[in-house]
């Protein structure tokens, strides 16, 4: 159960105590990550997995100039690179990434990520708003805020224990 604290003048109000949704949205994920890092088609499987490496993340957006065409991720790499036999020099991003890509909003909330990445069983969302790229989250990303807000009830709950 999450638990939405209240603190005023008096502590915690039994009306706080009801249970809710997580409140952290991707817009908020996104205020502390670095700008958008991506490769194009053409290029090779190799230099992809070099800026991977280089910015330790395990996916590199594809683009087109300013249009998505895919995410090529670690897991790609393994299933339709490696197992397959492919060089990564030889190989070019478009011919191993996922051209479908699960996009969200700005406004979608972490409760809501960590469900659509659990039922599509993906790592990574890029965030589109008014047509456009803005970010990319993980599950990191959305792990980190979950427990924060789990932190934060933990927090609250502590202070109701200790003014009751």
């Amino acid at each position: 159960m999450f638990l939405r604290s209240n603190v005023g003048n008096r502590g915690v109000t039994a009306r706080s105590l009801e249970e809710t949704p997580m409140t952290t949205t991707v817009r908020q994920m996104l205020r502390d990550k670095p700008g958008i890092l991506a490769v194009r088609q053409e290029d090779t499987v190799y230099d992809a997995l070099a800026l991977m490496a280089e910015h330790n993340i395990g996916s590199v957006l594809v683009m087109d100039g300013p249009e998505l065409r895919g995410i090529m991720t670690e897991r790609d790499y393994a299933r339709k690179g490696i197992l397959q036999g492919r060089a990564s020099k030889d190989t070019a991003v478009g011919e191993i990434m996922t051209a479908r890509t699960i996009c969200v909003a700005p406004g979608v909330t972490a409760d809501e990520c960590m469900t659509l990445m659990t039922d599509q069983r993906v790592r990574h969302l890029p965030v589109m708003e008014d047509g456009g790229l803005v970010g990319i989250i993980s599950i990191g990303d959305v792990v980190r805020a979950v427990v924060e807000e789990q932190q934060s009830t933990i927090n609250a709950l502590e202070m109701y224990i200790r003014t009751a």
